[in-house]
């Protein structure tokens, strides 16, 4: 074997690597833009205190669970960001990947970025603006998936207003949003925002801990089916009470089916600045 086929093949190992890791480099920059824009709209008034006071005439499951994740005194939060690790599906009928993610949300205005990564793809999901998209790129580079459209908006508003279960103090009563009773383990929750109202049933587990949320939401962009976030394994972050395990299913026939399990491994609240390194 010559010297010019040498270089040549060596030429064809590389150039696929080094333009996997540049399409993962610049998705990583685009990242830290958006959430630096993200951040900058979110709202910057006068602090507000949580007192238990504000708890009267709320459903009693619902009374219990803000007594027992937020501590007396504690500060509306702002905004959160957080890397997990977990497991996703990018179809039902498929195998479980690995996948590491970055999340960024915001409480005024009700926003969320996310960026999960896989061996072979990029997925990017959010809700900015009232407007949501979803975007897969393979490889990190070309684009395989796209949504967008009142479908997405509806559906990822509701994933904004479950997966505050990690942003606690946004699910305190407010002009916006509102309890309804429905048993002494369950709740309707409801909140609208620009113009689009969402409602989900939040169930309660022994521990006065938001175990499910079940909601419809669109599937592919036109067809809704019954959805459930499940939350579990609690842990005290920074003082207040949040899941450090969450998984998301679509109910099918009556059956449930995971497409996603999340681990929280890193969390910071009110640091409204994007994660610095390239992530897990």
């Amino acid at each position: 074997m010559n010297r010019i086929t040498i270089r040549l093949l060596a030429a064809a190992v590389v150039a696929p690597v080094l333009g996997l890791v540049l399409a993962r480099a610049l998705a990583a920059q685009r990242l830290r833009r958006d959430v630096r824009q993200l951040f900058a709209a979110a709202g910057h008034g006068p602090t507000v205190f949580y007192h238990e006071t504000q708890l009267h005439g709320l459903p009693a499951p619902v009374q219990r669970y803000f007594k027992h994740v937020l501590p007396e005194g504690q500060p509306y939060l702002r905004g959160l960001r957080l890397r997990h690790s977990g497991q996703f599906k990018t179809d039902l009928k498929k195998d479980w990947i690995a996948i590491a993610g970055e999340q960024y949300i915001t409480a005024n205005p009700a926003a969320f970025i996310w960026q999960g990564t896989t061996r072979w793809f990029i997925v990017r999901d959010e809700y900015v603006a009232g407007r949501a998209s979803l975007t897969v790129r393979l490889l990190g580079a070309v684009p395989i998936v796209r949504g967008a459209g009142p479908p997405y908006d509806q559906g990822e508003l509701l994933r904004w207003l479950c997966e505050s279960a990690w942003l606690p103090t946004n699910l305190l009563p407010s002009q916006h949003l509102s309890w309804t009773a429905v048993d002494e383990q369950s709740a309707r929750l409801t909140f609208t925002h620009q113009g689009q109202s969402v409602t989900c049933l939040v169930r309660f587990n022994e521990q006065d801990e938001i175990g499910a949320c079940a909601t419809q939401r669109y599937m592919d962009g036109a067809t809704q089916l019954p959805w459930l976030g499940r939350f579990a394994q609690y842990r005290r972050w920074h003082g207040v009470l949040i899941p450090t395990l969450a998984e998301a299913s679509w109910v099918v026939d009556g059956q449930r089916q995971p497409y996603a399990r999340f681990t929280v491994e890193e969390l910071d609240y009110d640091q409204m600045q994007p994660f610095r390194s390239p992530g897990l």
